[in-house]
């Protein structure tokens, strides 16, 4: 497993409130988690196993977030 690099923003307090990404480790967060998300559903509206063009066609039609 990678090791993700990480900034940490701080208040005044030294109190840890946000952390900072580089924009190519988000992206693979982002992309291990719509996998994830897209397979839990599969599983819950699915008991079958799709083909992998049905697999393609089902996530074109999921709502996209903003």
């Amino acid at each position: 497993m990678e090791k993700i690099r990480k900034k940490y923003i701080v208040d005044e307090n030294n109190n840890k409130v946000a952390v900072q990404l580089d924009i190519a480790t988000y992206e693979k967060i982002e992309e291990v988690l719509e996998n994830y998300a897209l397979v839990k559903l599969m599983k819950e509206e699915n008991s079958g196993n799709l083909e992998i063009h049905e697999a393609r066609e089902f996530y074109k039609k999921l709502p996209k977030e903003k």
